[in-house]
């Protein structure tokens, strides 16, 4: 009977433990679902939080979007504007070219057909009505030509350091130039300027008259038309041949 009664109480004691360590262990399992769903909710937030910043932040993108879209564009304009240029320009330069080779490849046809002397104040660069005369009548003489360049050669007297009455010379060369081509529009690239200082002096400059003769713009006028009126007359078909 002994026996039988320890046994009973050992039953006991097991059923009461487990009946314990179920509970336990239903209780650990709580509390590990509870952390979870803490966890889990606060990532949610997150990702809420984060799907409201992007809604957000869409509108911006957007703007920035059409930001450099317009500036894209833009970009492309002008790039298309300096690609026009620079064609243009390239084109001028052909233009020039193929004149400066014509002119030097038929340089021997160009002869003198027209000269004018501008003479100028002392130590001074400016026209005069007189010197502004001679340039119209030797522009007005130039009117019916189509093959032709004007040389300005501009100098000084013997007065005066090297250096300075070179840059006068050529001050004085460039006025004249600029007179034929602003106000007689007269091509730029049919101008040829230089200035020589106070070299190739026209006299002895012994007086002020001699000196007063010397500040001057020697301005020449060379045509090929003659040579290439002579040309096409003898290459015509109904010229004689001798």
């Amino acid at each position: 009977m002994r026996r039988s009664a320890e046994v009973i109480i050992l039953v006991g004691v097991l059923a009461l433990s487990g009946c314990a360590t179920k509970k336990y262990v239903q209780q650990r399992v709580d509390e590990r679902g509870a952390q979870l769903d803490e966890k889990v909710g606060k990532v949610d937030q997150a990702q809420q939080g984060t799907q409201r910043q992007l809604e957000g932040d869409e509108p911006k993108i957007s703007a920035a979007d059409e930001k450099a879209s317009a500036a894209d564009s833009r970009a492309s304009d002008a790039i298309g504007r300096a690609d026009a240029a620079s064609k243009k320009a390239d084109q001028v330069k052909s233009d020039l070219r193929n004149e400066l080779n014509s002119r030097i490849a038929n340089l021997d046809d160009y002869k003198q057909v027209g000269e004018a002397t501008v003479l100028f104040k002392f130590n001074s660069a400016q026209l005069t009505d007189e010197g502004r005369e001679q340039l119209d009548q030797i522009v007005a003489s130039q009117g019916s030509l189509k093959s032709y360049f004007v040389a300005i050669e501009g100098y000084t007297d013997k007065i005066g350091p090297t250096d300075y009455n070179l840059d006068l010379s050529r001050r004085r060369a460039q006025v004249v130039q600029s007179y034929l081509v602003a106000q007689k529009n007269v091509p730029v690239y049919r101008v040829q300027i230089i200035g020589l200082g106070k070299d190739k002096p026209v006299n002895e400059q012994k007086t002020r008259d001699d000196r007063s003769k010397n500040r001057r713009v020697e301005v020449t006028l060379f045509s090929a038309d003659g040579a290439r009126q002579s040309q096409a007359q003898t290459q015509s078909p109904g010229s004689s041949q001798q």
